[in-house]
């Protein structure tokens, strides 16, 4: 713990960003909108730090004809600023596919074309990211007893360096959620690195430039996938190495019967709207549970039904013409993997007879989602000022910012981490122009300025000191 003397001249920023994946692209936005419509008192000085070199956002999920789950009018902007000049029409605009756009009748864009516009509106704003930058460590820094400040420690390629802000907006995303006791490897993958190998068994470079899978096959390559998982992911994976080899058979695990249709229908997706999250915020723990478990299938091991449609009927057009590459081991569990230099040794058990089936294959792919980062996990000797509930869950205000200790001054907001206090939008893009407009708000109404009324730098400036 540091302590500030009267006479530290180190800057000290309104807010540091954490990370710089969509939501805090949208968190910059709207601040940069406000503060080009506000006096020089009231502008909030602000800068992220993202570790990734550049954006980027599931890259090894933008398969060529895979499109969004959510409206384009669920942009960055649309719903908090329909007039705002960082929206999706106006990326269309700026490209010259507006016109285009609107003849094609649908609400969904290209995942590769919507990740295209992140990028674009990210390009934007990039006076206020350091690209990588990773945030290693937050320390609290006491005044008189209080932290009205924290000490923000950075690592780059120049080596380490310390940024003050009295608040923080955390938005690290999801990580890769693998099952419990598997590693991934050459030949296991999880979904979310899926271009990016199948790049590498192509090309036959693995892992740091080592000899890939493609190495060990024969010229007609890989001869069998199987993919783990009954969601929307998982069902892609299916058809893109369908597609992608076309003579390798394609093994789906899943513990259901078949794939669940999400239900996209007008009245089930009212969860996603901002009034849902008032209302889940405010009902008792029992019916955020039956909320969670009424409509779970807007969104988790759910599949778009068009696509389900496909893959049956590429399934039975391959049993009429007798070359079956597709097969759905249903009602069954993978219960254990070996990976081999050359192979992968997979056990898939009927969970109705218990019989074994023993599959050896070139790659196993699993699509078995993401777990939200531990939101307290960088917060170092800060996160014991943080409070939790019963459950030992972080304790999160309405305005998504961190219920602390009394002695710490600063906000903490989360983007991200929060699905049990605000439901099930917490980590999708339904209600991201939303939630930053509301934390904006609240930094606003909570005097993000110190009272001291100290120097402050602009908004593209980082206030560090270097160590």
């Amino acid at each position: 713990m540091s302590q500030v003397l009267p006479g530290d001249a180190s800057p000290v920023l309104d807010l540091i960003g954490i990370g710089f994946g969509p939501s805090n692209v949208a968190m910059a936005i709207a601040l940069g909108e406000h503060n080009r419509r506000a006096d020089r008192q009231e502008t909030v000085t602000a800068h992220f730090f993202e570790q990734q070199p550049r954006f980027g956002w599931h890259r090894g999920m933008l398969i060529d004809d895979a499109t969004m789950q959510v409206s384009f009018l669920k942009d960055l902007v649309t719903l908090r600023n329909p007039t705002s000049e960082f929206s999706f029409l106006c990326y269309l605009q700026s490209k010259g596919r507006l016109i285009d756009f609107i003849n094609h009748k649908n609400l969904f864009p290209l995942r590769v074309e919507f990740h295209e516009y992140f990028e674009w509106a990210a390009a934007k704003v990039e006076h206020m990211v350091s690209y990588g930058h990773e945030v290693v460590g937050v320390a609290p820094a006491v005044r008189e007893g209080v932290v009205d400040h924290l000490e923000v420690t950075v690592r780059s390629g120049e080596g380490l360096a310390v940024h003050r802000a009295r608040n923080l907006v955390v938005g690290t995303g999801l990580r890769p959620l693998m099952p419990e006791g598997v590693e991934r490897g050459d030949r296991v993958w999880h979904n979310s690195e899926l271009l990016a190998r199948v790049g590498e068994l192509e090309s036959g470079v693995g892992a740091a430039g080592a000899p890939g899978v493609q190495g060990a096959e024969d010229a007609r390559g890989p001869s069998r996938f199987i993919v783990v998982g009954a969601g929307q992911s998982a069902a892609e994976n299916v058809a893109y190495l369908h597609r992608r080899f076309p003579a390798a058979e394609v093994c789906a695990v899943f513990s259901r019967y078949g794939y669940s249709p999400a239900d996209d229908s007008g009245f089930a997706n009212r969860i996603f709207d901002p009034a849902a999250v008032d209302e889940y915020f405010a009902a008792p723990e029992s019916v955020k549970r039956r909320l969670m478990d009424y409509h779970g299938n807007t969104n988790y091991s759910v599949v778009d039904i068009d696509l389900i449609d496909d893959l049956y009927r590429q399934m039975y057009q391959e049993k009429v013409l007798g070359a079956e590459r597709l097969r759905f081991l249903n009602v069954s569990r993978l219960t254990d993997v070996k990976e081999t230099p050359d192979k992968v040794r997979a056990t898939v058990t009927s969970l109705v007879t218990g019989e074994e089936t023993l599959l050896d294959a070139d790659v196993v792919v699993f699509a078995t989602g993401y777990s939200p980062a531990d939101p307290l996990g960088i917060l170092g000797e800060v996160a014991d000022r943080c409070l939790r509930d019963d459950l030992g869950r972080v304790r999160v205000e309405r305005d998504y910012r961190i219920v602390t200790d009394p002695d710490l001054r600063c906000g903490i907001y989360l983007q991200g981490g929060t699905e049990h206090t605000h439901g099930i939008t917490s980590s999708l893009l339904s209600n991201t122009a939303i939630r930053v407009g509301e934390i904006l708000d609240s930094l606003l109404d909570r005097g993000v300025k110190s009272a001291s009324g100290e120097a402050r730098t602009l908004a593209d400036g980082t206030g560090s000191t270097a160590r």
